[in-house]
């Protein structure tokens, strides 16, 4: 499973860097291989300046070796080996009408560390996937929004009718600025520790994260083009750099995949590439009433059915 979801991740790296870069129209992935020293490494691709993304990152990485003590604790488990692969990926968009975007899917195994190493194999004692997409809006357009909504829909509907409405809450619980009180963005999915059962064997689930993962530039690139030329404003710039410190706060305090990245020694560069260029704190910044801006606070007060 895990050489099957590494060689899935790969494709799906060029596929979406592609899309991406026919839709930006100017520039194109930078591409860095990275190696652990504890065992694996990644390929990183950023794309930054461009008529479109100001900066993004599409990365994948295969890492495994000895569970550090925190993810231990984290897991409940004693000593165990791990194999984790996955594609991450974020984008910001130049203009604040276009919405950034994130998504993950990952693979996570564990071992018996009293098994040899026979033949490459080793006993598997605990396996699941994990992963989804969210959009984070700084304008709201509401067919954007069910746009994104309804593709996750059709893509989870494929596998199991319960599917979106369970992830998609999910998903507007983890993206939750706890001290903020508010979301992150407008949602979409999150699901995590999907482990074989009576009723989804590990190939469902590896079909099932594919599917979503093949949805992403369809869900993504149709809202790029409908507002990458929209003209903007200073000001509508600034609301994006006040609101892009929203997404930089989450990341650093509450993402369990930043968390995972530095306990288990990850190259920093690819963990923060998720973060923004251009970033604005303004001390107790509150837009005016009845403004768009104004809209969305009120939209991210609590989640919405999309569809």
């Amino acid at each position: 499973m895990k050489n099957k979801f590494y060689e899935y991740i790969q494709n799906l790296q060029e596929k979406i860097c592609a899309g991406l870069e026919a839709s930006d129209g100017q520039a194109k992935f930078r591409e860095d291989i990275w190696t652990r020293s504890e065992g694996g490494g990644g390929r990183t691709r950023v794309i930054e300046n461009g008529d479109v993304f100001e900066k993004g990152g599409v990365n994948i990485s295969a890492v495994h070796g000895k569970l550090p003590d925190s993810m231990q604790k984290l897991f409940n488990v004693g000593e165990a080996d791990f194999f984790a692969c996955g594609l991450s990926l974020v984008l910001h968009p130049k203009s604040p009408m276009v919405p950034t975007v994130h998504a993950n899917w990952r693979y996570f195994e564990m071992y018996d560390p009293s098994t040899p190493l026979r033949a490459g194999s080793r006993k598997v004692i605990q396996q699941w996937f994990g992963g989804g997409q969210d959009l984070t809006p700084y304008y709201l357009f509401e067919e954007d929004a069910k746009h994104f909504h309804q593709t996750c829909k059709t893509a989870c509907d494929k596998h199991n009718a319960d599917f979106y409405p369970k992830y998609k809450k999910q998903c507007d619980a983890y993206f939750w600025n706890a001290h903020r009180n508010e979301a992150r963005g407008i949602g979409g999915l999150f699901f995590d520790y999907c482990k074989a059962n009576e009723e989804m064997s590990m190939e469902n689930w590896f079909n099932f994260v594919t599917e979503v993962g093949n949805s992403f530039l369809e869900a993504y690139v149709p809202i790029v083009e409908k507002r990458k030329n929209v003209l903007y404003s200073e000001s509508n710039r600034t609301w994006q750099e006040i609101r892009r410190g929203r997404y930089v706060e989450f990341n650093l305090v509450h993402d369990k995949g930043t968390l995972f990245g530095l306990k288990t020694n990850g190259r920093i560069e690819s963990i923060l590439m998720s973060l923004p260029p251009h970033v604005q704190w303004v001390y107790d910044h509150h837009p005016e009433k009845g403004s768009e801006e104004e809209k969305l606070l009120k939209t991210l007060e609590k989640p919405i059915d999309w569809v």
